[in-house]
């Protein structure tokens, strides 16, 4: 009996998931309708009564929302969710053509596009979300836009016959759709994304919970059970699926979710040289015209061939100088290196008036919103000064999540004969993922360092920064830079895939 009882929980829990997983990314659209920065956001609707197969969730925009990949603007969005148990699914352009490929019994998903945009709104992008992965050696895979997953189309009409690479992609597209030419194709194509190896159900409840704390809701992202999940599930059985921006904030008072004090409202800037996969472009958190990509400069997280890091240090400056001058507060999302974190602080110094916040994303810091006054302090660390020989420079070894001295004291004896002293830092307690406890913390470490650094500077030396932590403490260092005259902050290439040390990037 208990044998069947856990055979049929096996065969449910994956559609628990696959909704869950829907629902989560319903909340994260939903937010927008309470983010004063966002008021293009009028409708977001979850399970909609919208073009078969791109229904799961759908925002609508007035005026529509600046596309990212082309001119023109965006009016609504259609979603189509793929989600599977398994993150070993592999797909490529032939799979767009086969019904099994979205659990359909007839009808492919270029099919579904196809009828779905004969009915749509002028300006209508149409998005498959997938947790599947697209082939490596697929032509797909050179289709699609680093920056929101659309096809690339002018590479798609690369090669005159059917028989070139291209070419076998569009013969096949073409005659499964039973059209007569490649310019009746791209017209199907035009606004259609693919965003491949998607985020888990965890990263997520992640981003629910950032989402929702950054527009004043409950983020609830350490219970043992998702709340938003079980509203989700509430929102079917009471057949509510479609909010405005009114009606939205009026479900969240009466389910109690708003914050006590809810946070004051700035605009979002976000910069990102990491590759772990497409963001979609309305799931990002600053609007494109504030979000600088530099992801094609990089391969995973390595400098492409070619490629030095002290050409990106002027775009990304002269991007910070613009938007500050455009408006001194914002919230600053970094899906990017430490040294990316360290300029921008540098950057944006205590000079520059600016009031900047920054989301702290990732495994070990989920969601966290840090900002220099919010009031979370914690003990000051404990700084150790070696001397390692007579020159003027400085190795400055932080170590908050990990501590890098023995690579450090290595990296400084090989490369770096200028070095005379390294100065370790590690909070109090010993090095730990959880070890800067906020904003306030953070800025209190950061300031600590830096008079510890200017104590012991001499005239004509150099800096060298190395952080283990997060990217927010490396900014909130950043806006220290000044105090501390030169610096030159690192790069480790964990992986081992170069050589296993640091790399030097960017002269501040």
């Amino acid at each position: 009996m208990m044998t069947g009882v856990r055979s049929m929980a096996n065969a449910v829990e994956p559609r628990w998931h696959g909704d869950n997983y829907q629902s989560r990314f319903f909340w994260i659209h939903a937010a927008s309708l309470l983010d004063a920065e966002r008021p293009d956001v009028v409708e977001v609707t979850f399970e909609a009564d919208g073009p078969k197969a791109f229904d799961d969730v759908v925002i609508r925009y007035d005026p529509g929302r600046p596309s990212a990949s082309g001119p023109g603007r965006v009016t609504v969005d259609y979603h189509q969710i793929k989600w599977h148990a398994d993150r070993s699914g592999r797909f490529g352009f032939e799979d767009l053509t086969k019904p099994e490929f979205i659990n359909a019994a007839s009808v492919s998903i270029l099919e579904r596009l196809r009828n779905a945009k004969a009915g749509a709104p002028e300006g209508a992008a149409f998005t498959l979300i997938t947790t599947d992965k697209i082939k490596d050696d697929d032509q797909l895979a050179k289709l699609l836009s680093p920056k929101d997953g659309s096809l690339r189309l002018q590479d798609l009409m690369v090669g005159k016959t059917a028989a070139s690479w291209m070419g076998k992609v569009r013969k096949c597209w073409r005659e499964h759709l039973k059209l007569e030419t490649d310019e009746q194709l791209l017209e199907v194509l035009a606004g259609f994304h693919i965003k491949d190896n998607h985020h888990d159900l965890e990263m997520l409840r992640e981003h629910v919970s950032l989402r929702f704390r950054v527009v004043g809701l409950v983020g609830a992202e350490t219970s043992t059970t998702f709340l938003y999940d079980d509203a989700a599930k509430q929102l079917k059985i009471k057949n509510l699926n479609r909010f405005d921006r009114e009606s939205f904030e009026q479900w969240c008072r009466g389910e109690n979710w708003f914050l006590p004090t809810r946070p004051a409202s700035r605009r979002g800037v976000a910069i990102r040289t990491f590759q772990d996969g497409v963001t979609p472009i309305d799931m990002l958190e600053a609007m494109p015209d504030c979000t600088m990509t530099l992801t094609d400069h990089f391969d995973g997280r390595h400098l492409r061939e070619g490629r030095t890091w002290g050409e990106l240090q002027v775009p990304i400056t002269d991007f910070l100088r613009r938007m500050l001058a455009a408006r001194p507060d914002m919230r600053l999302f970094l899906d990017a290196h430490a040294s990316v974190a360290f300029l921008a602080g540098a950057t944006l110094g205590f000079k520059t008036g600016a009031d900047v916040e920054v989301v702290q994303k990732g495994q070990n810091n989920p969601g966290q919103v840090w900002n220099a006054h919010d009031g979370v302090d914690g003990p000051d660390p404990v700084i150790a000064t070696e001397t390692v020989g007579d020159g003027k420079d400085i190795a400055l070894a932080i170590g908050l999540a990990r501590d890098p001295l023995v690579q450090v004291r290595e990296y400084a004896a090989s490369a770096l004969p200028n070095v005379g002293t390294i100065l370790h830092v590690l909070p109090d307690g010993g090095d730990d993922q959880k070890a800067v406890r906020g904003g306030a913390h953070a800025a209190a470490i950061a300031a600590t360092v830096a008079r510890a650094v200017a104590s012991i500077r001499k005239p004509g030396g150099t800096v060298h920064v190395f952080v283990s932590g997060p990217n927010a403490f490396s900014f909130l260092l950043g806006q220290q830079a000044e105090s501390m005259g030169r610096c030159i902050p690192y790069e480790f290439d964990f992986s081992g895939r170069v050589d296993g040390s640091y790399r030097p990037t960017f002269d501040i």
